[in-house]
């Protein structure tokens, strides 16, 4: 393998969404999230961590632990051994402490056929968790004697990482000359009983993709928009059925890969959050009512002018000369106070989409599914997490109460309109 000669920076700086994961960490919240594939053949873990070791070195902004200064933490080369793969856990993206397992801020697992990655998210938001973990499975083939080709996601292991992998984009491309208000008013919050710590409850719905798509084109919306839709029609029910005093607005906190609008090859965070709704207080809602208000939203809104401009408020924020010289401990104060009261309020709950996962032919006939996994929600609620691949399209919801309402009302509203899922889940049952 080839020893690359290019001299590479001693640290790295934390990306502009990086910056607050580290600050929301405590002992029942931490910003891991999971992705998945499952393989054809049972997992050979000797096999897996060799190509684990192969792959690392040419991510170099994964192969890094976090260090703290005296105004901002950064990312540090780390040369420790690991990380090493082991036997998947019931209770997933469980909180990172970023001084043990070698000070690496990433966990492979293994489960039958399964190989699972967790990230932590200031390494990389899930495009470029995703590109480490298709090239991973391509080594892991290659050295079971299967030819696996580089593209469609997989590097060239030999390849100098390009400084377009390792950029922070949001600096590079943050040039609005307006800079939109960053508060979006409080949301209906699902209230539920806790679980006990560390324990996460997954359901997921696994969807034929050709049956999703002939109710889609009926309504004439895209994948996202119903599905945003059908999630804001679940919290809608759930709402009406908690009997609250006084009605709120719906939200979903739905992240946006910017890499579709701007010209970016990064393998960081590069993602910025949009705001689906609907107000009950205005009136009744049909589910129409909804996917409607959803389809408008997102075609006004997610396009390279308002992205840029709110990508421009963050870096505006942080790049201010008087930020910049506070102590890392008062940012972390205000920004921990910023979120729990102001953030964190603004969202009924979170859905993401990573859309669909392309593998060259080669690679398609050794690989199943993908699963994705936003991990511990910051309060009571769920999160949900799309992937598609081929004709298998799985949605995962994760939350750390025992109430399942809002799950129920999902999956069901898909059986009403004709889309068969079968259940799947870590819970005892």
């Amino acid at each position: 393998m080839k020893k690359y000669t290019t001299k590479r920076t001693s640290w790295y700086k934390l990306d502009l969404s990086a910056n607050v994961y580290p600050t929301l960490q405590r002992k029942n919240f931490s910003s891991v999230y999971r992705i998945s594939v499952t393989l054809k053949e049972p997992i050979q873990p000797d096999l897996l961590q060799q190509a684990v070791d192969r792959t690392l070195p040419r991510f170099p902004t994964f192969k890094t632990a976090l260090r703290r200064g005296l105004f901002w933490r950064y990312l540090e080369p780390n040369s420790r051994p690991g990380p090493f793969v082991r036997p998947d856990i019931q209770n997933p993206c469980m909180p990172m402490d970023f001084r043990s397992d070698g000070r690496y801020l990433i966990r492979i697992y293994y489960y039958q056929k399964r190989i699972s990655l967790e990230v932590f998210h200031s390494l990389s938001d899930g495009n470029g968790a995703l590109c480490l973990l298709r090239t991973i499975v391509a080594v892991y083939l290659r050295l079971q004697g299967h030819e696996i080709p580089d593209g469609c996601g997989v590097l060239n292991l030999d390849e100098e990482p390009s400084p377009g992998e390792l950029e922070d984009a949001y600096l590079k491309y943050a040039t609005s000359k307006f800079c939109p208000p960053r508060r979006q008013g409080r949301a209906y919050r699902v209230r539920g009983t806790p679980e006990p710590l560390h324990t996460l409850n997954i359901i997921c719905g696994v969807i034929p993709v050709d049956r999703l798509l002939a109710v889609t084109r009926q309504y004439k919306v895209s994948v996202t928009e119903y599905l945003n839709a059908v999630l804001l029609y679940a919290l809608l029910k759930k709402q009406a059925a908690d009997g609250v005093f006084r009605e709120k607005p719906l939200k979903l906190a739905m992240p946006v890969n910017l890499r579709n609008f701007f010209p970016s090859e990064t393998l960081r965070n590069f993602i910025t959050m949009v705001y689906p709704s609907i107000d009950p207080r205005m009136g009744d809602y049909s589910f129409q009512d909804i996917l409607t208000q959803v389809h408008h939203y997102m075609r006004y809104y997610i396009n390279d002018k308002f992205l840029n401009a709110d990508i421009t408020t963050n870096a505006i924020t942080q790049q201010n000369p008087l930020i910049r010289i506070i102590p890392l401990f008062i940012k972390d104060f205000v920004v921990k106070r910023f979120y729990i009261r102001v953030q964190d309020c603004q969202s009924s709950a979170g859905l993401t989409n990573l859309g669909i996962i392309t593998l060259s032919e080669e690679m398609q006939k050794y690989v199943d599914r993908f699963d994705v996994l936003m991990g511990h929600p910051f309060s009571a609620r769920t999160n949900c997490a799309i992937i598609s691949y081929q004709n298998t399209l799985t949605v995962n919801f994760a939350s750390c109460i025992k109430e399942t309402d809002v799950e129920r009302n999902f999956f069901r509203k898909l059986v009403q309109d004709g889309i068969p899922v079968k259940i799947e889940t870590n819970r005892n049952m």
